[in-house]
């Protein structure tokens, strides 16, 4: 512990030489209601808050009659409401980097940490801004102080490619943790028309606590606890009601629910995967992992079914967050025995004092064509990722997937 407190005063005597270099760069822009820096090439533009290092808006294929806006913004941003339940929920939107991830509720090793950590709720600091080659890379850093550490956030776009790379680099914070990314996305008008696949997965969950609590006026729709193998086939809160489709929507209007499913083994070098293809709108979001070490996706699925500040009956999105987690417990939880590691899932990641970690992750949108429908499968060659659907259509992106194992976006 002695040797993290001299390491962080070390980073904070340089920490004025490094802000004030950058800040000339880039400079802050407000951006629904939030202050916000932005990357951008001719491609890709993204905007990231300094509050919480939110993700959002992205806009892919910028330069063409038609860009590509597919991440949710929460309702209540122009409302400047005074005190909400928790920090994340002042900027929420798109994706962001949790650590620990969860609600956190419960103290645990002598910490309280907010929702989904300090990262997800506190301010980050401008570190640099590069352009070298065809790679655009925004970095930025927060120092945690509830356990104490350093994460910082590099965010890369490539000239030719609808891609945003991350990687975020934990120093400090040792020991084990829950971490994730929670990438939010907006819901399509037109019930069912979005479409969601995902890599092979071993098994899912939905919550085995109550997620919405009808006493605080939240209402959910799927049968607590249950395990199963199918998407679409996931069991219902009531009595002899029908199975529910969890490759669709959006559905069940006025219920919010939690699931998670576990990645099936990870195969060499190929990414885990999972997608939302947007009939209608005529692409597909796209995010890719490495599965040793985010081994989970949750799916948060609110559909105008939470009605306390701020939601109000207003929020309408799919958060499909890739995780190592017990569900969205936060740090006790996931750290102690509970329902999936006696199934042999890890639900923290041990972090270490000495020796970085890095979660890499790459979020993207392909163009499709007509009667593509929903995702059967993706392909993995250098530098390119086809996707095919259920009904034989197929197309191909160049996306840098070897990044996710420790590949270089340089060429």
């Amino acid at each position: 512990m002695k040797l993290n407190h001299l390491w962080l005063a070390t980073l904070a005597w340089m920490a004025p030489w490094v802000n004030s270099h950058a800040a000339a760069q880039v400079p802050v822009e407000t951006i629904q209601s939030q202050a916000s820096w932005v990357l951008a090439n001719r491609d890709v533009s993204v905007a990231v808050t300094q509050l919480g290092g939110h993700m959002a808006p992205v806009t892919f294929y910028r330069g063409t009659p038609a860009p590509v806006q597919p991440y949710h913004i929460s309702p209540w941003q122009s409302e400047r409401i005074p005190s909400l339940p928790a920090p994340v929920l002042v900027p929420l939107r798109g994706d962001f980097f949790c650590l620990p991830f969860g609600g956190n509720t419960d103290e645990a090793l002598g910490e309280k940490h907010p929702p989904h950590g300090e990262t997800a709720g506190s301010p980050w600091n401008l570190a640099s801004a590069t352009s070298k080659g065809r790679v655009k890379t925004l970095t930025l850093a927060i120092e945690t102080r509830n356990r104490l550490g350093r994460v910082t956030k590099e965010l890369s776009i490539v000239d030719g490619e609808n891609v945003v790379y991350s990687n975020h680099r934990i120093e400090g914070f040792a020991g084990r943790a829950p971490v994730g990314h929670h990438a939010t996305l907006a819901m399509p008008r037109r019930e069912g028309s979005m479409r969601i696949a995902t890599s092979a997965i071993r098994f899912g969950m939905t919550c085995p606590a109550l997620f919405s609590d009808p006493r605080q006026r939240e209402y959910q729709s799927l049968l607590p606890g249950a395990r199963w193998s199918d998407l679409a086939k996931v069991p219902a809160a009531w009595k002899n009601a029908p199975d529910a489709d969890l490759t669709r929507f959006p559905a069940r209007f006025g219920y919010a629910d939690l699931v998670q499913i576990v990645n099936g083994p990870a195969s060499g070098q190929t990414p885990a995967w999972t997608t939302a293809t947007y009939g209608d709108e005529g692409y597909v979001w796209f995010a890719l992992k490495n599965p040793n070490i985010l081994n989970s996706t949750i799916f948060w699925i609110e559909n105008h079914g939470r009605h306390g500040s701020p939601w109000n009956g207003r929020n309408n999105c799919l958060g499909l967050e890739d995780v190592t987690a017990f569900f969205a417990d936060g740090l006790k939880a996931s750290i102690g025995d509970n329902l999936l590691t006696r199934e042999g899932v890890a639900t923290a990641i041990e972090l270490s004092a000495s020796k970085p970690t890095e979660i890499r992750y790459i979020q993207g949108v392909v163009r499709i064509p007509e009667g593509f429908d929903c995702v059967l499968s993706l392909s993995f060659a250098p530098g390119l990722v086809t996707f095919t659907s259920i009904t034989g259509k197929q197309v191909t992106a160049p996306v840098r997937h070897e990044f996710v194992n420790g590949g270089s976006l340089e060429p």
